[in-house]
């Protein structure tokens, strides 16, 4: 009986489904919608592809500031790529980037944050937006910080 809720709490844990630290639901994150684990900005919003390294750094984001994130935009196909105005070569045609807020958590702060953590390989900051981007880019040989872009 024992092994059988270490499985099925290990199950939940690795999901995403369940969030240590508390803060991970309540009044600030009525209205938006939950699915696979996530807290997503609307209904239009794919997160059924997320690489394990991006997930990771969610995760870092989640315990630094002890609440759950919001994602404003996820994965995307071409076409809605074209039509959120990205790039064509953007990482969340790849599974490799999420825009997100994290509510009463300053957008400064998120940055502050994103600029220290070694697997945030580029950061988008969107002036007057209350969202980041973040992906997980490699990279450039020798940076100590993530490829900054769009007003960081």
């Amino acid at each position: 009986m024992i092994r059988l809720i270490a499985v099925l709490a290990s199950a939940l844990l690795l999901s995403g489904c369940f969030f240590l630290g508390g803060g991970g639901g309540g009044d600030s994150y009525k209205g938006y919608v939950q699915r696979a684990g996530m807290f997503l900005s609307s209904t239009d919003v794919d997160n059924s592809c997320i690489s394990p390294k991006l997930r990771s750094v969610i995760s870092s984001f989640e315990r630094k500031f002890g609440k759950r994130i919001v994602v404003n935009s996820g994965y995307r196909d071409p076409i809605r790529n074209i039509i959120g105005g990205g790039e064509d070569s953007s990482y969340h045609m790849r599974c490799m980037a999420v825009d997100f807020f994290i509510p009463g958590v300053s957008k400064g702060q998120l940055v502050a944050f994103a600029l220290r953590n070694e697997q945030v390989g580029g950061l988008g900051c969107y002036p007057g937006r209350g969202f980041i981007h973040v992906d997980v880019r490699d990279r450039p040989r020798g940076w100590k910080k993530p490829v900054t872009f769009s007003g960081c």
